[in-house]
């Protein structure tokens, strides 16, 4: 085992990292696009509450895999190259996008109305009301949801190795081809993604525990 160890530590640490990158990138994309579609599902406009409810419940509805392996191959047929790490980040930030933006429109709609009443009696446009007031309160609202979901992401870049990248999964993948072992390699792969995770999780129940004693 401790000869495992050894030998395999460098090819999962560089699978960690690629891991680590993909997620940092899809959170951020995913983060962008979830808050544009809550923005919009919240408006008065209504051809853009249709997109981005066509957007939202199109991929809600449909397996993560379908969506990268449409955007790899799709890209491809229609004669344009893309990288595996890009078609990794579009794909997965599209995807957990419309989850996200279900959790952001949930908290927008937390926040009272007459909080938008006493901005514009202040004198607030709608953009600075919104950037100013909904949004903080908005985001103290959806904080353990939303880490949840980027909980739910960095699991799901596993799912990258079956277009060919060599994140964590793919990289534990290639030394039991290589040596065997499955259990126990499966198992240090599951630790590092335990490794990630888990504080995540903990800093979140923290989290909640002090708004807990606050209130």
């Amino acid at each position: 085992m401790n000869e495992l160890l050894i030998t395999s530590a460098p090819l999962l640490l560089k699978g960690l990292g690629v891991t680590l990158l993909l997620s940092a990138a899809s959170i951020i994309g995913g983060t962008l696009l979830g808050l544009l579609a809550a923005v919009l599902r919240s408006s008065r406009n209504t051809p853009a509450i249709v997109v981005a409810r066509l957007y939202t419940e199109l991929f809600r509805g449909s397996p993560v895999l379908i969506t990268l392996m449409f955007i790899y191959f799709g890209v491809a047929y229609f004669g344009y190259d893309i990288n595996i790490f890009a078609a990794g980040v579009i794909g997965l930030s599209v995807y957990q996008g419309a989850y996200i933006g279900e959790v952001f429109r949930a908290g927008i709609e937390a926040v009272p109305k007459g909080q938008w009443e006493v901005a514009q009696i202040l004198g607030m446009n709608k953009r600075h009301t919104f950037l100013s007031v909904i949004l903080p309160q908005t985001r103290r609202i959806v904080l353990p949801p939303l880490i949840g979901q980027y909980l739910s992401l960095i699991k799901d870049t596993s799912i990258i190795s079956m277009i060919g990248m060599s994140e964590l999964l793919r990289q534990g993948q290639s030394i039991v081809d290589r040596v065997g072992q499955p259990v126990a390699v499966y198992g240090l792969v599951a630790a590092l993604y335990f490794i990630i995770c888990f504080p995540i999780s903990r800093w979140v129940q923290h989290q909640e525990s002090n708004r807990s004693l606050l209130s």
